[in-house]
C-alpha cells in the first residue's frame, strides 16, 4: 500500500444474515403447520373401540357396525396374489389370515380420531393380549408400511417374512392397476414428528 494512501475494501454481506433469514422463514413455516394440526387435532374427536370383530382382510376389520382400517399399514388386498419360492399365492388371503390369528377370536381395542375415503375409522387395534395389530402385521410381513412402521418394515424384508419371502405388488400399486381407489399414505404423529426433525436438523 502506498504511503498516505489509504485502501477500503467493499465488504460483502455476511452469510450469516441469509442463514438468518432462512431460519426465520423456516420457523415461520413450522409453526405455521403446528398451528393447522393444532386446529385439525381440535376439530377431532378420539374414538375407542372394544369388541369382538370381523376381520375383513389383512388390514381392515368390522366391530359392531364401524369399519376400521389398521393405520400405517397396507395389506394386499383380498384377492391379490404374490410370487414365493413355490409360485403364485393368495397373499391377500394369508394377510386375513394372519390378522385373525392374532386376534384369535378374542375382543379387540381400537382408537383413532381420522377417518379414510371410505368412512373408515383409521385406528391403533389392539389384541386382548395388548398386542398391536398393525406393528404384528407390518413386523410378520403381512403388510407394509404406510405412513408408519418404516423400522418393522426394514427388519421384515432383512428376515424374508411373509411377503419378503417372495415378489410382490405393493398393494396401493396392484389396487391402482386392477381398476381399485388409490389412498393417500397415513400420517402418523411418529411421521410428522420425523419431518420436523429433519426441518429443523435436530437429528
Amino acid at each position: 500500500m502506498r504511503p498516505g494512501r489509504s485502501w477500503r475494501r467493499a465488504s460483502a454481506p455476511p452469510r450469516s444474515f441469509w442463514r438468518r433469514v432462512w431460519d426465520g422463514l423456516l420457523t415461520v413455516a413450522v409453526l405455521g403447520l403446528l398451528i393447522v394440526l393444532a386446529a385439525r387435532l381440535d376439530r377431532t374427536e378420539m374414538r375407542t373401540l372394544e369388541g369382538r370383530v370381523t376381520v375383513n382382510d389383512g388390514d381392515s376389520l368390522t366391530i359392531g357396525t364401524e369399519r376400521i382400517r389398521l393405520r400405517g399399514i397396507d395389506a394386499p388386498e383380498f384377492d391379490q396374489t404374490c410370487r414365493g419360492q413355490s409360485g403364485d399365492y393368495p397373499c391377500g388371503r394369508r394377510s386375513r389370515e394372519a390378522l385373525s390369528a392374532l386376534i384369535g377370536g378374542r375382543a379387540v381395542s381400537c382408537s383413532g380420531s381420522q377417518r379414510d375415503k371410505y368412512d373408515r375409522l383409521l385406528a391403533v387395534c389392539s389384541a386382548a393380549s395388548g398386542r398391536e395389530l398393525n406393528r404384528s402385521q407390518v413386523e410378520a410381513g403381512w403388510a407394509v408400511a404406510y405412513g408408519g412402521y418404516e423400522a418393522e418394515q426394514d427388519a421384515a424384508r432383512r428376515q424374508r417374512a411373509g411377503l419378503w419371502a417372495g415378489s410382490f405388488d405393493r398393494p396401493r400399486d396392484w389396487r391402482e392397476t386392477h381398476g381399485g381407489m388409490v389412498e393417500i399414505e397415513h400420517v402418523t404423529p411418529d411421521g410428522i414428528l420425523e419431518w420436523l426433525r429433519r426441518m429443523l436438523r435436530l437429528s
